[in-house]
């Protein structure tokens, strides 16, 4: 049977600078799975995303971080680039509405620079993350085990490296989204 995300609301937390395909690519997954996405960032009109360090497509927010409730979602995902997480995580509304979804135990996803900004929301105490290599001492500094794989799930907490990590990071969101809370 496939795994279904029918009735799941997920929010994608970003804002410019984001990898495009690390934003693209998992936002397409929810949307096969049948699950319902939504882009929150911390400014309303469009966000600026990026393959590597070059502009590329802009995309529509649905709504600002301050307006959003993080009880309306089921799931988060966090897409990586090196300016969107890092812009994040100076944000108190951003490190708040991360910390609610390990609060209520939801899903949530982080890929390649993206867990700055877990690290940033203190969640990452105890438990056992991958990233993008050069996070891999702030991961450390902050409690947490780094591991060198391609996917790496502990307790609802989907992490990957790297675009070249999405077809799994992708199979184990939408997996660890299906079954719910942890």
């Amino acid at each position: 049977m496939p795994t279904t995300l029918q009735g799941k609301r997920v929010a994608f937390l970003a804002t410019d600078g984001v990898e495009e395909v690390e934003y693209t690519k998992p936002r397409e997954a929810v949307e096969q799975a049948g699950g319902q996405p939504e882009l929150i960032s911390i400014k309303p009109g469009q966000i600026q995303a990026f393959r590597h360090l070059d502009k590329s497509a802009t995309y529509p927010v649905d709504r600002t971080v301050g307006d959003a409730s993080p009880d309306d979602y089921d799931a988060l995902v966090l897409p990586g680039g090196v300016a969107n997480p890092d812009a994040l995580r100076t944000h108190p509304d951003v490190v708040r509405f991360v910390k609610s979804f390990f609060d209520a135990h939801k899903p949530v996803a982080a890929i390649c620079h993206a867990p700055w900004t877990l690290i940033e929301a203190g969640v990452v105490d105890g438990r056992t993350v991958t990233s993008w290599p050069s996070l891999r001492t702030d991961l450390r500094n902050a409690g947490a085990t780094w591991v060198d794989e391609q996917v790496y799930v502990d307790n609802g907490l989907v992490t990957s490296r790297k675009p070249d990590d999405l077809p799994a990071f992708c199979d184990k969101m939408v997996e660890e989204i299906a079954e719910g809370k942890h």
